[in-house]
């Protein structure tokens, strides 16, 4: 039987094996599905090779920028997310909400004739900076009054500067922030605040946006409303779209992703049409991207999208037990934060293929296709093998109570031993 941890600890993958193994699933499923719903691509530019052999390169330099990461220490990722925070990410997303609207967003900026999406670097950026903080400047208690506050000053700016253009990426990084602090046991007076006040928020514009009459949504364009532009489509995923008692009368135009969607798995079978052979992705106007579940459902039917949905399921253990065993408390935040991202975002993808959420844009995390998108999950997925490559080194165990509970005297030592 081979040897899982000294397969990866002899070989030039080091880190946890496990991990590294849905990396791979995860960027071979993505060439294979990326090929397949391009046909739309393909069709438009008369080059049938072109948009694969571009995801190819991309996924390709992914998988050499993950390798790269995976062999830097851990610890260097503390100046990193703090310089990426305030002078990459912050910089770009102002520039994003000056920039021309593509799909009627302002979500990306064009540098050097290539398009990127800055809200991704603000993700990565953001998890690392509030890892540091919350394991930098915590007392006796817990994390402290100091770093709660500064957190969640970082969080505000970064989601006010991120709602109006794209309003599901920001739920995401909260529900992730949120996440972190209570994995770090933040002060509960404070997370009941926190968490009752965004509540109320929610309830508020959700009730405000059904409110808002046609009249009003006609108004809000582009030019006359650089802020609210978005306003028209949140309301239309807030009221959804009302299904007629006629079937006849239903108008497949109106909910045109969403229903070719739901007609590429409800085609699919158990096994599935075959790599190649879908049909919905003629029609779907995301399909490489925000709707490529649905296609690897209609392809390879409910098994292979049981088994993807599987492999971020899997990714999260996977960060659980690798946060566990570090002994940095930076390190145990980082993981969970960085694969909370992903897999947050994963099942809302995957839940909106399925039509069991509303439409939101987000891409399937290194599967979908998008340039900026699989660096940043490749970037994710390095820094998570640097971490449990460390852990392995060490061979020594944090156990999950003392990561929640740790003394003043046990985060110096941590930081003795890291600097």
């Amino acid at each position: 039987m081979i040897n899982r941890q000294s397969f990866a600890e002899k070989g030039l993958m080091q880190g946890d094996t496990v991990v590294w193994m849905i990396f791979i699933f995860l960027c071979l499923t993505s060439i294979i599905e990326v090929y397949s719903a391009c046909s739309t691509m393909s069709y438009k530019s008369g080059q049938y090779w072109a948009p694969m052999i571009e995801h190819g390169a991309y996924v390709v330099m992914g998988f050499i920028l993950t390798w790269v990461i995976h062999l830097i220490p851990f610890k260097h990722f503390k100046i990193l997310s703090v310089l990426g925070l305030h002078f990459l990410a912050y910089p770009l997303l102002v520039m994003a909400l000056f920039t021309a609207k593509i799909n009627d967003a302002g979500r990306w900026v064009t540098i050097g004739g290539k398009t990127i999406q800055p809200s991704e670097f603000a993700k990565i950026a953001l998890v690392g900076f509030v890892a540091f903080v919350l394991a930098s400047f915590r007392n006796e208690k817990g994390v402290s009054e100091k770093a709660f506050k500064l957190v969640a000053l970082e969080i505000f700016v970064t989601l006010c500067l991120i709602v109006t253009e794209n309003a599901s990426t920001a739920g995401i990084i909260f529900l992730v922030m949120l996440g972190i602090l209570f994995y770090a046991q933040a002060p509960k007076k404070y997370m009941a605040w926190v968490c009752g006040a965004i509540l109320a928020g929610i309830i508020a514009i959700a009730a405000a946006l059904t409110l808002i009459n046609d009249e009003a949504l006609e108004k809000m364009d582009v030019s006359d409303n650089p802020i609210l532009h978005r306003v028209p489509t949140w309301v239309n995923r807030v009221k959804g779209y009302e299904m007629p008692e006629d079937p006849q009368q239903y108008n497949i135009h109106d909910n045109l992703q969403v229903t070719h969607a739901k007609i590429a798995i409800a085609t699919c079978g158990i096994t599935g049409k075959g790599p190649g052979n879908s049909v919905e992705r003629d029609y779907l106007p995301q399909a490489y991207s925000d709707f490529i579940y649905a296609i690897i459902i209609e392809e390879g039917g409910i098994f292979l999208g049981v088994f993807v949905m599987s492999l971020y399921l899997l990714l999260m253990w996977r960060a659980m037990k690798i946060a566990r065993n570090s002994k940095s408390l930076f390190a145990a935040y980082l993981v969970m934060g960085l694969a909370l991202m992903m897999v947050v975002q994963a099942m809302i993808n995957m839940a909106v293929a399925v039509g069991a959420f509303p439409v939101t844009g987000q891409p399937l995390p290194l599967i979908s296709r998008g340039g900026t998108s699989t660096f940043v999950n490749c970037a994710y997925i390095g820094m998570i093998l640097s971490v449990s490559h460390y852990a392995k080194k060490k061979k020594k165990t944090l156990p999950l109570t003392n990561l929640a509970e740790p003394t003043e005297t046990k985060v110096s030592s941590v930081d003795k031993q890291e600097s």
